[in-house]
């Protein structure tokens, strides 16, 4: 049984029948103990469609780990919507995230928010994080993959004399490009920061299915700790060429799209959204998320990559495929991860 001081008693008595804690959040939002919430203290323009958003988080926090990320909702037309984002200051700092205007909530994100807006969140998590010994680091980022390696450099550079990290940055252009200025003057500081710019739009993009390009802007790459972080072909190019170079030991990578298994989405089906009386034809490469989306359904979700298990949806009647392995599976009742299962014939959803 709860255990409440004498003066929570005496203030129950002027607030029942709701919790002087219901009051508090009146004058002081981040009390809450039922929803963890930011306020936002600083809005800056990066480039032209982002931003980055610092936060200062209510009890219920705990300091990230350079590279971690966290969950965020914000109410758009009177509707919490959620999405996972990078944290990009120095671990243990008061958080922030970066963020491009790609999306509804994004785009709301970047245009919109201002000093004073509450952000709801959920604690950081990831295992995208530095090792426990500082070693000569190389970070391969291209766009917004620059956001959780921007965090280690903060973490790195600032605080370790004998840092030693290469970063070779991808993006369309110089203009374009995150945190440029920052991380020229954190460069020109001498803090153990070398920064090299790859412009696709004059050099095309990374090749990492050899070794030219890497050997070219960081010729010793292979004695180094990397980290990756881009689009998917990036990535997939980086496993299998470590692989090959005997230095798989030596990658960490972070995806921000599922591994899918190639022709894993089948035929696909007829989706019904039972309560919100919507229904739509998905093919078999359209998850149930997006189908819903698609057709206006507010649909749960968090991470988009069927790690964070924020999209789950009960089902009601039907199966679906998992595109990450292609097993077909589906009871009455169970709840599926919409943002990486396809409809595998007629389904119904309790959403």
């Amino acid at each position: 049984m709860a255990r409440f001081s004498p003066l929570t008693r005496m203030a129950q008595v002027f607030t029942t029948p709701h919790s002087p804690e219901d009051f508090l959040r009146l004058v002081n939002p981040l009390s809450s103990s039922r929803q963890l919430r930011g306020i936002v203290t600083e809005v800056i323009p990066e480039t032209e469609d982002s931003a980055t958003i610092r936060f200062h988080p209510g009890r219920g926090w705990h300091a990230h780990e350079a590279g971690q990320w966290a969950r965020i909702g914000v109410e758009i037309d009177g509707v919490r919507q959620w999405r996972s984002y990078s944290l990009t200051t120095a671990g243990g700092e008061d958080p922030a995230i970066t963020v491009t205007a790609i999306g509804a909530i994004s785009e709301a994100l970047v245009r919109n928010t201002k000093p004073g807006d509450v952000l709801f969140l959920a604690p950081p998590q990831g295992d995208f994080v530095l090792p426990e010994h500082p070693r000569p680091l190389l970070m391969i980022t291209a766009g917004s993959g620059l956001t959780p390696v921007m965090s280690m450099i903060r973490t790195l550079v600032r605080r370790r004399a004998d840092a030693d990290v290469q970063l070779l940055h991808s993006s369309r252009t110089l203009d374009g490009s995150l945190f440029r200025d920052e991380l020229q003057e954190l460069a020109d500081l001498d803090h153990g920061l070398t920064v090299k710019h790859w412009i696709t739009s004059e050099q095309g993009r990374i090749d990492l299915s050899g070794t030219k390009d890497l050997d070219a802007a960081v010729p010793d790459w292979r004695e180094r700790a990397t980290y990756v972080c881009g689009p998917t072909e990036m990535i997939n190019e980086a496993e299998a060429l470590w692989k090959a170079a005997a230095r798989e030991h030596q990658l960490v990578i972070e995806r921000f799209a599922p591994v899918i298994l190639p022709g894993a989405g089948g035929a696909g089906g007829h989706v019904t959204f039972e309560k919100s009386d919507k229904e739509v034809d998905a093919d078999g490469d359209t998850t149930l998320l997006e189908a819903g989306e698609d057709v206006g359904v507010v649909m749960p979700s968090g991470c988009r990559m069927g790690i964070c298990q924020s999209c789950l949806v009960p089902l009601v009647a039907g199966q679906v495929r998992d595109l990450r392995t292609g097993e077909v599976h589906g009871e009455e009742g169970q709840l599926v991860q919409t943002c990486v299962s396809t409809a595998a014939g007629p389904v119904h959803l309790d959403v």
